[in-house]
């Protein structure tokens, strides 16, 4: 009987690092970035500083941008040292396949840390699908398209290998529409905030 079992793909190499999401004990994304630094493993952990304004105080925090992830470049010989380490809990796996991050993902991800933008101007003309790029900030050049309505004026950074959905606000002043997907011209035209799908373009 042939063997209708799927193939689990592994994109470790032995030579080239590539990026890979790992999961971390609750709150112990800071202390897995020192272990695996102190072991000479190249990491990274997104964290976004916010400044919050109380009556009496104004208080500066520094939080994960995804809780319980961290970021890291390695090869398939350093695989095992990073599940060795302490609060280390698995790779982040998609079915069962573990699926390497591309470069350019990760260069969206650090160019969004840090923006956290929270404005609340009128989120202006622009309609689902329309295509759009953004013109000031961190972030001036990357490109995308409305995608899903939202009442927050949050717009949505998706990047298929991560995961997860990065949301942030950004001013709608920022943005410059360059043009509208065929596939969405006949799709409810509602106006107002919408989410921001990547596609790299």
């Amino acid at each position: 009987m042939a063997d209708n079992q799927a193939t689990v793909v592994n994109q470790l190499d032995e030579q080239e690092a590539r990026w890979f999401a790992v999961y971390t004990r609750f709150r112990r994304e800071k202390q897995v970035l020192k272990y695996l630094s102190e072991r000479g493993i190249q990491a990274y952990l997104p964290i976004q500083s916010f400044t919050r304004r109380y009556t009496r105080k104004i208080k500066h925090v520094q939080l994960p941008l995804i809780n319980c992830y961290i970021f890291t470049k390695i090869t398939k010989q350093e695989y095992v040292p990073v599940l060795e380490t302490p609060d280390v809990v698995n790779f982040v796996r998609f079915a069962k396949d573990l699926i390497a991050i591309p470069d350019a993902e990760m260069n969206v991800m650090k160019r969004v840390v840090g923006e956290g933008i929270e404005i609340d101007a009128q989120p202006g003309s622009y309609q689902l699908g329309d295509e759009v790029e953004i013109v000031g900030g961190n972030l001036t050049g990357l490109k995308g398209w409305l995608v899903e309505a939202a009442s927050d004026k949050n717009f949505v950074i998706e990047l298929e290998n991560l995961g997860y959905t990065l949301r942030m606000s950004l001013d709608p002043t920022l943005l410059r529409k360059t043009g509208r997907r065929a596939s969405d011209r006949s799709k409810n035209n509602r106006q107002g905030s919408a989410g921001f799908g990547w596609s790299l373009l």
